[in-house]
């Protein structure tokens, strides 16, 4: 018996081995209970959701909570689409708009350890037409029109992965440059776009930028661009690479640019708010983005906004890089590769109080000193309404999702973090 016993640990502890050196146990686990929180504080959140949802603040969200590689907590409230009184379940399909823009950085950065790039390299050297860049110097709002001053240096990946390259945003963008942008049909990436990315990569490449490249930061299309430089140097679409190189390989099998018809009916329905801030749904032609483009045939892979996805496959995206690049058994990227990713890459006062690394937003000890994120947390979110951090400290993933903007009651979203973080032990 006793020699029985003893071969039964043993041949156990093989596979407990063989499986941590393959990485399995690095997986999220579902079917376990975290010693290390309080499930009692964990379940106020539900009153806190609800409430909003029933004062009509929030028509419908998906949280999750990923606590030391264990799911924590799944949920869906309120509705999907409040017309047919649709439930919101926690398997729901989201436009993550901008939080594309993490998987396209990480994109890059895979390419990068492949020996295709370096950070500092400029990215002429694979689109030519954004050699010699110019600043826009004056601008005339009548017409357009503009003169420029040559820019001192050219624009570098890691210029582009840090939103300091001097490019603009179409439509959501600075007012002067948005308009030449506009002017030159550059896509904002936000919906359906009928155009070659390359073709519109190249026009936005002859455009001035807003300001010297390196000296500031600004949000623009910096990841559109990021995922057309993919396309480039690896010979394949961005919907093909992320499937062969991120989605496949973690098991994100609810990621996609081109929702199936098959899962369109998971698709939560997208609101804005009227003047007195009552919530309705958004129209198809509202800002010129239509919300059905999750499921609209295209070509034109928005690396800055055009992807969907769910909560779970989102938070795996996430433990990967906590994990030190390494997820259900691949190593995606390396460990000293995720940690320059999650480190801060600017000047100080550049972002704020707060920092960005090749990707994300890094929260830095002064903003730690006054929330209950922990200093070197990385986190971004959506245009819809949709938000995400990780904090390798506490080993966490939290994601709270919604789909609606504006949304005049924010607040919830911090709330949810204060209350993530108070039931830790």
């Amino acid at each position: 018996m006793i020699k029985i016993v003893t071969c039964r640990t043993l041949i156990l502890s093989v596979i407990v081995l063989l499986a941590s050196m393959l990485g399995y146990t690095q997986t999220i686990q579902t079917n376990t209970r975290n010693n290390n929180v309080d499930y009692g504080r964990l379940a106020k959140i539900d009153g806190l959701v609800n409430e909003y949802i029933n004062k009509k603040w929030l028509t419908g969200a998906v949280t999750i909570i990923i606590k030391d590689n264990q799911l924590v907590q799944h949920k869906g409230y309120g509705y999907a689409d409040v017309a047919t009184k649709k439930p919101m379940r926690n398997d729901a399909i989201f436009r993550i708009m901008s939080q594309t823009k993490a998987i396209t950085s990480i994109g890059i950065m895979i390419l990068y350890e492949q020996g295709k790039l370096l950070l500092d390299q400029p990215i002429s050297d694979f689109i030519p037409e954004f050699k010699n860049p110019v600043v826009l110097d004056k601008f005339n709002s009548a017409d357009t029109t503009y003169t420029t001053v040559p820019a001192n240096s050219e624009i570098t990946f890691r210029q582009l992965l840090t939103h300091t390259s001097g490019l603009d945003y179409t439509d959501i963008g600075s007012s002067q440059v948005a308009a030449i942008y506009t002017k030159h049909h550059i896509p904002s990436g936000l919906g359906y776009f009928d155009a070659n990315l390359l073709e519109r990569m190249k026009a936005l490449g002859k455009l001035p930028l807003s300001f010297q490249p390196g000296t500031k930061w600004q949000y623009g299309l910096n990841t559109d661009l990021l995922g057309c430089l993919i396309e480039v140097i690896s010979g394949i679409n961005l919907e093909d690479f992320f499937r062969k190189n991120i989605f496949d390989p973690l098991g994100m099998k609810d990621t996609h640019f081109n929702v199936p018809v098959s899962k369109a009916n998971r698709l939560a329905t997208v609101y804005t708010e009227d003047s007195l801030h009552n919530i309705i749904p958004w129209s198809h032609d509202f800002r010129r983005i239509d919300p059905d483009y999750p499921i609209m045939k295209k070509k034109y892979f928005s690396g800055g906004a055009g992807l969907s996805s769910t909560a779970l496959d989102y938070a795996i995206f996430m433990q990967m890089l906590l994990n030190g690049g390494k997820y259900n058994g691949h190593q995606i990227l390396s460990k000293r590769t995720v940690e320059m990713i999650t480190s801060g890459q600017l000047n100080e006062g550049m972002f704020g109080d707060d920092n960005m690394g090749l990707g994300f937003g890094i929260t830095s000890a002064k903003s730690a000193a006054r929330g209950p994120r922990n200093a070197g947390s990385f986190s971004w979110g959506g245009y819809y309404g949709t938000t995400y951090w990780a904090d390798p400290r506490s080993n966490l993933v939290c994601l709270f999702l919604t789909q609606q903007n504006p949304n005049s009651h924010p607040d919830i979203e911090t709330k949810f973090e204060a209350m993530v973080y108070s039931s830790l032990k």
